[in-house]
């Protein structure tokens, strides 16, 4: 179980779609966490991965390598 504390105008605008579908608010928060946390997770794994390169714990490979060897598939 999780709460959340919401804006009060946030608030209001999810009890009004609400009311107007019949759907829970619940159900448009749990929608609205899932479109949205697999961005924000690509977005945590690539500044780290950004972190690593700057630091020299990563290389990278370059694009053209990357599609030569596509290509060869």
């Amino acid at each position: 179980m999780l709460t959340v504390q919401l804006p009060p105008d946030l608030e209001e605008r999810l009890q009004k779609l609400a009311q107007a579908t019949g759907r829970s608010a619940a159900f448009y928060v749990t929608q609205a966490i899932e479109l949205h946390l697999d961005d924000i997770e690509d977005l945590s794994i690539a500044e780290r991965r950004l972190a690593d390169i700057r630091a020299g714990r990563s290389e990278t490979i370059p694009l053209e390598q990357v599609l030569t060897h596509r290509r060869r598939r």
